[in-house]
């Protein structure tokens, strides 16, 4: 495979197998962008472990951890980003879908994974330096716009009230806000002041962002 540009291997076992070592052998940047810490079995999760140390330590390796809200269903996951966070790795919450889950170490090698669920799941090692260094920006730029695990924890509301839910849930129904507002009772002026206040507390830029923390948050209530 050292000679190989692009392979495609099925399965995870055949990830660590053949390319367990590249991991290990990371020596400045671990880059992960992924829907959650679970995407990946502990058999994977150990692998990518092995030998890596945060660059708080003498040799380490910048270790940067992309996730979406995802990651955060309830108390426990927050607990453990939070120590891995402690731990040395650098997590921050983008709040828009990842297209694709990415491993992207030392600038050099990448890894896509296919969705999971969906079968056998397959993992793409690109060593084409071109691709690599495009698959990094992109990671990067959602890396650049999105906060930290802290600042993440810092702007969600703890909890919100009964009309911020009725609210939600009609930006999440794709209701017009002439409609929304008609159907919740209240003024136009008022629906969209009470749109823009719930935007920013969710950290959403868009009505589309709304729209998905929306359906984010109607699974817990």
């Amino acid at each position: 495979m050292d000679d190989q540009q692009i392979v495609t291997l099925h399965g995870e076992r055949a990830l660590i197998d053949r390319a367990g070592h590249l991991f290990a052998g990371a020596r400045h940047e671990f880059l992960v962008a992924a829907a959650d810490p679970g995407t990946w079995s502990n058999g994977v999760r150990t692998a990518f472990a092995a030998g890596l140390r945060p660059a708080t330590e003498p040799g380490g390796v910048a270790l940067r951890k992309l996730y979406t809200p995802q990651a955060l269903p309830d108390a426990r996951a927050e607990r453990r980003l939070t120590r891995m966070a402690a731990g040395g790795a650098h997590i921050r919450i983008c709040s828009a879908p990842l297209a694709q889950e990415t491993i992207v170490l030392d600038r050099r090698i990448a890894i896509l994974a296919s969705a999971p669920g969906c079968g056998t799941r397959t993992y793409t090692v690109i060593r084409t330096p071109d691709v690599v260094a495009g698959l990094r920006s992109l990671i990067h730029a959602a890396w650049e716009s999105s906060p930290d695990l802290d600042d993440h924890l810092r702007r969600r509301p703890a909890e919100l009230d009964a009309e911020a839910r009725r609210i939600l849930r009609m930006l999440g129904g794709g209701h017009t806000d002439e409609s929304a507002a008609r159907l919740l009772g209240m003024s136009l002026r008022t629906y969209r002041r009470r749109v823009a206040e719930l935007m920013a507390a969710l950290g959403a830029t868009s009505r589309f962002q709304a729209g998905l923390r929306a359906r984010e948050l109607e699974e817990r209530f």
